[in-house]
């Protein structure tokens, strides 16, 4: 096999020439959650339940399109794709059938990323356990497997699913988060990590639910990872690791009171039931819940409802036929009954609470369970199990390792589990701004100082105004990143996934194509993943199919860079020059390092025949193969460019040295960089710089360095025109400033913008900018 064109070296990621490389990435792609035959977003409950029968062979998107995509994410900056994929997709017929044809268009669909020069990392992607109980990544039978009936979950709010909602276009924004506090989820998370010892009775096949579920999703994975390595060409080369499973959850487990909500649960929305509530409605009784809201200061009770299922059971009856699958199940395990009153834990009969601490201690041990134990045992025994089985196909692969979401890392540092091919790739999102859809310029809050307990009073946790606001992002990345390196020990820190909602204001940009929140969010989450020295990250996310009634297609949810209802990012209106720029400055580097430009060579583009007389007409059309949705005229009658130019923005892509910071910023159109440079310097190896045309139309745009010379030109393969900017440096410290053109964004469509188009960043920034 290819060996790793990326490797790890004191902490940091570096390419084959020693430079250190900055993974900027982007989670492709949304359409992966769900099925391509039949093609069955969130809103479509047609055959919803025949999950046996479903096929995601086009998924994240048809073959034929795959060199349009990735040649667009290859002009907006991108180096790195976190590549979703399900376990459903691998294994939705039966336990041990996998999708061969999904496996080889997966196979197929890498090779086109390959000629683009992408890094890519697999991720086994789920939410909420599966889209069954609201979320995505398991195959159904899973659920079956557990006792449980996906059926029912509608009547018994064992899981709220937009499939089967009555009104799917009313669908209450992130309601389906609160799954992961409801029947269906919270039994199969338990069972996937700690079966064992909290439901001994639950054998399967002569063996603990435990070792059924995780082995069949190890397996599965393992299949993909040993197709891939027998594929020959796409190991190392293109796939250089692999992520762990997508926000892994506890469950129930370290629960120390079942009969109430833990303090630490912040996530209240809609019905709040219990875990104890949400077992009896389970169980067909009726109960009375508080209900909560998600307000600006955060979450709010607004009242009680009664959830009533009328007797019905998530639970499977007894007469089901579990020949479809050839379970065989232990006779101690019965259907028709909660499975939880089998262990002890209430009495069907009266309806007693029996056990309200019984997932707060060790069953065996009594030791007490709370999130660090859960991490670093049951989270840290599946990891290795994991780890091994992808490493027996991919001897080197470089692993992911995703903890639970904004808790502590796994505390490995100096113990055998911290290995050089290690990567920490927590989550991070502004909950404010994604569970509010709005941006708020005005405060917001150091959540994760709050959850770490650093503040007397949450009110304390304030920040007020847009600055503090920015800087508190960059502060809790960086509290991240330094956590990981306590924790975990000297490793990458990649954030594998932050972003913004599109769809803030009540779609007011979909009806005005005024992107100014958005654009404003975007920079500031930039900012923080850019200031907090971060080795990497990976944006939520790029999507083929969002538009602006459905969003990214999945549970009302609206994250997606592209939409087919908007406009693309134009480049630069300026003629490039077709003759290499080439500039030096006073400080020369010794004669020879620096060589000759590059002469000669063009990019070829692979969207769909671009070359590079017509790369910018393409690159500012609506998708190639998709035509607008055409739904509902008031949200699709002023398309924007989607606050691009928050997100196509400069970067690092090799530097000669390791860096000491970088950033951008927007409202003055300034790129800086600043390194420390080695005293042995490769002359075909200088620090590469991604820099946007259209932020830097390089006939405009002004570069200032420390020494040595540099030269800006368009691309050098890898299927498009990206422009780049090369500098050869000297050794010590070196400083790179790049100022473009300022310009003023989220204009009206229609609107004439040519005064002030070439005005530079002293002449002051425009209302409309972010703010830095």
């Amino acid at each position: 096999m290819s060996p790793l064109r990326l490797r790890i070296e004191d902490g940091t990621f570096r390419d084959g020439n020693g430079r250190q490389v900055v993974l900027r990435g982007i989670n492709v792609a949304g359409e992966g959650k769900y099925p391509s035959k039949p093609d069955q977003p969130s809103h479509v409950p047609d055959n919803f339940f025949d999950g046996d029968n479903v096929k995601f062979d086009d998924r994240p998107f048809p073959i034929d399109e795959a060199e349009m995509h990735f040649s667009r994410l290859k002009q907006y900056g991108y180096n790195t794709i976190r590549y979703l994929f399900t376990w459903e997709a691998l294994e939705a017929a039966g336990p041990g059938i996998y999708d061969e044809e999904f496996i080889q268009h997966t196979i197929d669909v890498l090779r086109i990323a390959k000629r683009y020069g992408f890094y890519i990392f697999m991720d086994p992607h789920q939410d909420v356990w599966s889209r069954f109980s609201g979320g995505s990544g398991a195959p159904m039978w899973t659920l079956y497997s557990c006792g449980l009936n996906p059926q029912s979950f509608a009547a018994t709010e064992a899981a709220i699913v937009h499939n089967t909602y009555p009104e799917p276009d009313r669908f209450p924004k992130m309601i389906w988060s609160t799954n992961y506090y409801r029947l269906a989820a919270a039994t199969m998370f338990t069972l996937f990590f700690a079966g064992k010892d909290f439901a001994p009775k639950c054998i399967i096949n002569g063996i603990n639910i435990q070792e059924y579920l995780q082995g069949h999703f190890i397996r599965a994975c393992a299949h993909l990872a040993r197709r891939i390595h027998e594929a020959q060409d796409l190991e190392g080369d293109v796939v250089f690791g692999w992520e762990t499973m997508n926000e892994p959850n506890k469950g129930m487990i370290g629960y120390e009171d079942i009969s109430v909500i833990p303090q630490a649960q912040a996530l209240k929305k809609g019905t709040c039931p219990t875990i104890w509530q949400t077992i009896l409605t389970g169980s067909g009784r009726a109960v009375e819940v508080d209900t909560w809201d998600m307000g600006r200061l955060g979450p709010y009770k607004t009242g009680k409802a009664l959830i009533d299922p009328h007797g019905e059971s998530a639970w499977l009856p007894v007469d089901y036929d579990e020949s479809r699958y050839d379970y065989k199940r232990h006779p101690d395990w019965r259907l028709g009954e909660c499975l939880w009153a089998q262990h002890g834990v209430w009495d069907p009969s009266t309806d007693t609470l029996l056990r309200k601490d019984y997932f707060a201690k060790h069953p065996k041990t009594g030791a007490i369970v709370d999130y660090a134990f859960f991490t670093n045992n049951y989270f840290m025994d599946f990891y290795r199990e994991y780890r091994d089985a992808i490493r027996a196909h991919h001897k080197d692969a470089i692993i992911l390792l995703q903890g639970p979401t904004l808790e502590l890392p796994p505390k490995i540092k100096g113990t055998a589990d911290d290995e050089q091919n290690l990567v920490y790739s927590p989550h991070w999102y502004d909950g404010i701004t994604l569970m509010t859809k709005s941006w708020n310029r005005t405060w917001n809050i150091d959540v994760l100082g709050v959850l770490r307990g650093r503040y007397y009073h949450p009110a304390f946790a304030i920040k007020l105004g847009e600055t503090a606001i920015r800087n508190c992002f960059r502060d809790q990345h960086a509290a991240i990143r330094q956590e990981g390196l306590d924790y975990m020990g000297n490793h990458p820190c990649l954030m594998s996934e932050f972003g913004i909602p599109y769809d803030m204001d009540d779609r007011h940009a979909y009806k005005t194509g005024d992107y100014s929140s958005q654009s404003a969010a975007m920079d500031a989450n930039h900012y923080g993943v850019e200031a907090s020295g971060l080795e990497g990250y990976c944006l939520w996310m790029y999507m083929g199919g969002n538009n602006h009634q459905w969003g990214d297609q999945w549970n009302g949810e609206d994250l997606s860079i592209f939409s087919l209802d908007d406009k693309l990012l134009p480049l630069s209106e300026i003629p490039p020059n077709t003759e290499t720029t080439m500039s030096t400055n006073s400080l020369l580097l010794e004669p020879g390092i620096a060589g000759n430009p590059s002469s000669g060579t063009k990019d070829v583009s692979h969207e769909s025949g671009i070359t590079p007389a017509n790369i910018k007409r393409t690159l500012t059309n609506p998708s190639i193969s998709s035509a607008p949705s055409g739904s509902d005229p008031e949200l699709t009658n002023a398309p924007g460019f989607r606050a691009a130019e928050a997100y196509v923005r400069p970067a690092p892509v090799a530097v000669a040295g390791i860096i000491q910071s970088y950033g951008f910023n927007l409202r003055a159109c300034e790129f800086s960089l600043t390194l420390q440079a080695p005293r042995v310097a490769a002359p075909d190896a200088p620090t590469v710089v991604f820099l946007p045309e259209y932020h830097f139309p390089k006939d405009v745009c002004v570069v200032v360095v420390s020494s040595g010379k540099w030269e800006i030109s368009s691309g050098e393969g890898e299927g498009t025109l990206t422009q780049r900017l090369k500098w050869w440096h000297g050794d010590g410290e070196q400083s790179l400033k790049v100022t473009g053109l300022v310009r003023k964004h989220n204009v009206v469509e229609g609107v004439n913008d040519e005064a002030g188009y070439y005005d530079q960043c002293n002449q002051g920034a425009f209302s409309n900018c972010a703010v830095m």
